[in-house]
């Protein structure tokens, strides 16, 4: 089945709503219009016969009618006369009036349904009468003054009378409704083109991108702030993700070839070394206590970066909990401090009742990243300080050390990816203990921050939202 363009749909449907609009426009205005008219006709009738009634005088004699030279109308009626005034109106614009015996003879004016107008007559009331494929409206009215109580008035209009004016209106109608039409296509096929610009823009840029695979590229955002700007917005932040995403799985597989081909490296010697010739057990037992050592190196480096990875991509999510932060620090100083590498003591100052929202786990392993790296980075016999304290509606744990300190030109450098301040030392990390910290604050909706001078040590420092009472 062949499918239409949405540019094309939205102009059927304007177009549709549009014409449907005016249709419906039309017919109310028609229906209230007749309606309005036919009233206007029923009172036009009531008026002319109720005009009439005054019209019609009753004498006995000639001579005692006031002969004042008009055209008046004189009939024989009983034992006197009757005089219709020239004021009579018998026919206009289309209302008939004529004058009735109560036997139903005509005795004068005109009638466009005799034969077919109701036998009897009915004071006051407005009746419908249909006659030869047409429908007239019928008022009668007695005539009350003496010597005429005896005659009767009869209206009749043909309800086509009241509908005449409405053709015109039809007319006028048809060609707006033709001119609705055109303007209703030509506007739909303009509104929609400058609708859909901007999704034919995104589309366009989505195609440039997919054949060049250049994730850098944006599409233009318009002023405007409508839902289509919000569209283009939503896409550009989709292609930086993409572009974040992709950025980070090319430096996952650089920085795993990187960290990762030293001990390849090394374990592949030694089994070279081991396979080459007869040895004493002695030395097979320290080639594989190598290959061993870095088989660990190996795995502890896979597990952080992809760790790492997870958290940085989002998909490492957790549920957040209750945690006494305080009990947490005080426990894990207490352990780390029988550590006591390098002579190095650990001092702890912590005030009570911290609680956060976050995972306990996660946040273990964020503090036992910073103090493990002031142990590694520590001077001999130094001393590592950790404190944690409230400070308005937030939870500040500093992890200080008087070790070896950060350059400069490091500070902005420490969070990425196995960077080394001192590439050369052989210290047993795999580079990825500040970057995953950091995650993990972030996390939690906090961040770390540092400070350090050389030669003077550091202090790394913890921001995490206080959890808020409830109740």
């Amino acid at each position: 089945m062949k499918r239409r363009s949405l540019e094309r749909r939205l102009i059927l449907w304007f177009s549709a709503a549009l014409l449907l609009m005016a249709a419906l426009t039309f017919v109310i205005v028609f229906s209230v219009s007749h309606s309005v008219l036919q009233k206007l006709l029923r009172d036009e009738l009531v008026h002319t016969v109720e005009d009439n009634l005054d019209e019609v005088e009753f004498f006995r004699t000639l001579q005692q009618m006031d002969k004042d030279g008009d055209t008046d109308q004189y009939i024989r009626y009983g034992v006197g006369y009757l005089e219709i005034d020239d004021d009579f109106l018998d026919s206009v614009n289309g209302v008939c009036t004529a004058l009735y015996r109560e036997t139903g003879e005509l005795l004068y004016g005109e009638n466009p349904i005799a034969g077919f107008e109701p036998e009897s007559f009915a004071d006051g009331e407005t009746r419908v009468v249909r006659a030869r494929g047409e429908k007239y409206y019928v008022f009668d009215r007695r005539l009350e003054s003496p010597g005429l109580r005896a005659l009767w008035l009869r209206g009749v209009v043909a309800e086509s009378r009241g509908d005449a004016p409405l053709y015109f209106v039809v007319r006028v109608c048809l060609w707006f409704l033709g001119a609705v039409a055109l303007i209703a296509v030509g506007g739909g096929t303009l509104i929609a083109r400058r609708a859909l610009r901007p999704i034919r823009d995104m589309s366009r840029a989505a195609a440039r991108i997919g054949g060049g695979n250049d994730l850098k590229r944006r599409v233009p955002v318009s002023p405007a702030g409508d839902e289509l700007s919000r569209l283009a917005e939503t896409f550009n932040d989709m292609m930086r993700r993409l572009e974040l995403s992709f950025e980070a799985e090319k430096r996952f597989v650089s920085d795993a070839s990187h960290e990762l081909r030293t001990p390849t490296a090394v374990i592949l010697a030694q089994c070279d070394e081991a396979l080459r010739g007869e040895r004493p057990a002695e030395e097979y037992r320290d080639a594989l206590a190598v290959v061993r050592r870095q088989g660990r190196r190996m795995s502890r480096i896979v597990s952080d970066m992809l760790t790492l990875t997870r958290m940085e991509r989002g998909a490492d999510v957790f549920e957040a909990a209750p945690v006494d932060l305080s009990a947490l620090t005080d426990e894990l100083c207490r352990d780390m401090a029988l550590i006591a590498d390098k002579g190095i003591s650990l001092a702890f100052e912590i005030e009570p009742g911290v609680t956060v929202d976050g995972d306990a786990a996660r946040l273990s392993r964020m503090l036992s990243n910073l103090i493990g790296n002031a142990y590694r980075y520590g001077r001999e016999n130094g001393c590592i300080r950790v404190t944690l304290k409230r400070d308005a509606d937030e939870a500040v744990l500093t992890v200080a050390d008087d070790g070896v300190g950060i350059a400069p030109e490091n500070l902005e450098n420490i969070f990425e990816r196995f960077f080394r301040c001192a590439p050369d030392r052989s210290d047993g990390g795999t580079g990825l203990g500040l970057p995953i910290a950091r995650q993990i604050a972030r996390a939690h909706g906090g961040d770390i921050a540092v400070q350090s001078e050389p030669g003077r040590g550091s202090a790394f420092t913890v921001r995490l939202p206080i959890r808020k009472k409830v109740g």
